[in-house]
């Protein structure tokens, strides 16, 4: 007798791995997977691992210097034990820079270490961006071809009914001849569709860093949430969110601090010496020599040779310049997609709801209408074709304007930095 408890165990052994599988291919785990393989991703956040690690270089001092050598040792002997003046020397030396000097120094580093931060930020949402739409373009590649497939039933159907009324002389040969055309025609426009199927997801797996042919599962599309934005409301999430407009910002205010620190080289750097002179007793006169301790101070002088400071400050000021102006452009350039953008939802969200509201009833009934009156006799075959290429048009349309207005959405996330709310 079968072992209901083995029965019952294959069968959840075989749906747990279906259940993962498909678990790793919802379009929120596609994208952690892609941010995790990311080679640009994790190349950015080494760079930002290198930027923090600079910030201790050039927060602390230089190291000391230790000085060793010998002072007045008379040639004609190298005896340390003739003269008076001879002695053995150590020393240590400390360069100090002018207060404030080293902080400034860390302010800058540190600015860059936050840039390098808002370049990874970035970095995250293009590829949020990436997986987000190509995922969208599957599903919309998906659909059509299912569309496609129901047509084609329905092309086949039609052709039934015109090779029986052919084999009665009630339809000519040219209308025979005109559904296989439509017949090869769709089939030619499904494996079209394939092949965009599969390079849309070759381009996926590409992001996830494995093999073309890997399946991807995807269901149907998200609910379509309409959204009202106007182009400043855009334009201020974008100040508020953006990486790369902050990214931008960041810049400006380090070539400030840039400034700053450059001003420090009109003021004087210092190294402290101390200076210890070990002397031997004098051999002749057995007289014993007390030993010396130096202390000795330098001070740089900063004389600006040929504006060498001076030029260092202006270039600090025409980077801030240069930043400033980037913002302007890089707001200018948003504020010019934003609209486009506005328009453009607009338009899709008018033209699914007259397709949804309108055409796609207007086309299912035009063609059931068609098909019944051909079938008794009272219209022409072709107006039988006519209405079922308008329904398959209607349909692969609806789903067209639907992934391209979550495309857009995905497009204004990653161009405001943020997630939209409604």
């Amino acid at each position: 007798m079968i072992n209901i408890k083995n029965i019952c165990l294959f069968i959840l052994l075989s749906i747990i791995p279906l259940t993962i599988f498909a678990q790793q291919n919802t379009l929120d785990s596609l994208i952690s997977q892609a941010l995790n393989v990311s080679p640009k991703l994790k190349m950015l956040q080494s760079k930002y691992s290198a930027a923090e690690s600079y910030i201790n270089i050039n927060s602390n001092l230089p190291d000391p210097m230790l000085t060793l050598g010998l002072a007045n040792l008379p040639t004609n002997s190298f005896s340390f034990t003739q003269e008076p003046m001879t002695g053995k020397i150590i020393g240590l030396s400390q360069a100090i820079p002018f207060p404030g000097k080293l902080g400034s120094m860390a302010d800058v580093t540190e600015k860059g270490a936050e840039i390098v931060k808002q370049e990874v930020d970035d970095a995250k949402n293009e590829i949020i961006k990436n997986v987000s739409q190509n995922y969208y373009e599957l599903i919309y590649v998906r659909k059509a071809i299912a569309v496609a497939n129901e047509n084609l039933k329905l092309l086949n159907e039609i052709a039934k009914v015109v090779r029986i009324n052919y084999s009665v002389a009630k339809a000519s040969q040219q209308n025979l001849f005109k559904v296989e055309l439509e017949i090869t025609n769709l089939n030619d426009k499904i494996e079209e569709l394939i092949n965009k199927e599969n390079s849309v997801t070759a381009v996926i797996n590409a992001q996830l860093l494995r093999s073309q042919d890997v399946p991807i599962i995807t269901g149907n599309l998200p609910a379509i949430q309409y959204y009202k934005f106007s182009q400043k409301q855009l334009d201020s999430l974008a100040v508020q969110n953006r990486p790369f407009l902050t990214g931008i910002e960041l810049a400006r205010e380090k070539a400030e601090l840039q400034e700053k620190l450059a001003k420090y080289d009109f003021l004087p750097n210092f190294n402290v010496l101390v200076q210890y002179s070990q002397r031997d007793r004098i051999a002749k006169t057995n007289t014993p020599l007390a030993d010396f301790t130096s202390f000795m101070v330098g001070i740089s002088l900063p004389l600006n040779y040929g504006g060498k400071v001076s030029s260092k400050v202006e270039e600090t000021e025409a980077m801030q310049d240069m930043y400033r102006e980037q913002y302007n452009l890089s707001l200018q350039m948003l504020n010019g997609n934003f609209g486009t953008a506005v328009s453009k939802l607009n338009s899709l969200k008018e033209r699914i709801r007259l397709v949804e509201e309108a055409q796609l009833l207007q086309a299912q009934q035009t063609y059931s209408a068609a098909l019944s009156s051909y079938q008794v006799g009272q219209i022409d075959f072709i107006n039988v074709i006519d209405a079922q290429n308008k329904l398959y048009q209607v349909e692969t349309s609806l789903y067209r304007l639907k992934t391209d207005y979550l495309k857009e959405i995905e497009e204004l996330k990653f161009l405001t930095g943020t997630s939209l709310s409604k």
